[in-house]
């Protein structure tokens, strides 16, 4: 990977992309600081950093952003509730925290916006943030369910602290 910084149509094209998937202003997420890892090989955006810490992902198949941690605190703070959220029950906080996968279960309730394959921010129910990770389940759907994944955990707040 080839570590640079974006060039100005670069930085439009990522911007514009947070507004279509995430519905912010692209600015609050992709600041002017960032860099981009980019393929040798495709010469395509594959990362997103920030402070040389991974920030956000640009799926190849999709053109469409994987969240980390230092990005799902940036939407955490500037999306208004219950928005690509999923609640987590307080009795798994810590295992979710730890990157633990999030059954169907353990889901208090869920913003009913969210798609399968949907980038969504796992949060406890006072809303601070626990992980980030992909939806498999609609999120209207989600809490009627008993048995199943409904969210594929990416990184949690805990892998990060240590």
């Amino acid at each position: 990977m080839i570590i640079r910084r974006p060039t100005s149509s670069e930085l439009r094209e990522l911007r514009s992309i947070a507004e279509l998937q995430f519905k912010v202003p692209g600015d609050i997420l992709i600041s002017e600081d960032v860099h981009v890892a980019v393929s040798p090989n495709t010469n395509k955006i594959r990362l997103v950093l920030k402070s040389g810490v991974k920030y956000l992902g640009l799926r190849a198949r999709d053109y469409r952003f994987n969240l980390y941690i230092p990005a799902g605190v940036v939407l955490n703070s500037s999306v208004p509730h219950p928005h690509m959220r999923v609640y987590v029950k307080k009795e798994y906080v810590p295992f979710i925290a730890k990157g633990k996968t999030l059954f169907c279960k353990h889901v208090l309730m869920a913003d009913p916006e969210i798609r399968p394959e949907d980038e969504v921010l796992v949060v406890d129910s006072a809303g601070s943030l626990l992980a980030v990770g992909r939806a498999l389940i609609a999120g209207h759907e989600v809490v009627y369910y008993k048995r199943g994944e409904a969210v594929r955990i990416r990184e949690g707040v805990s892998e990060i602290e240590n």
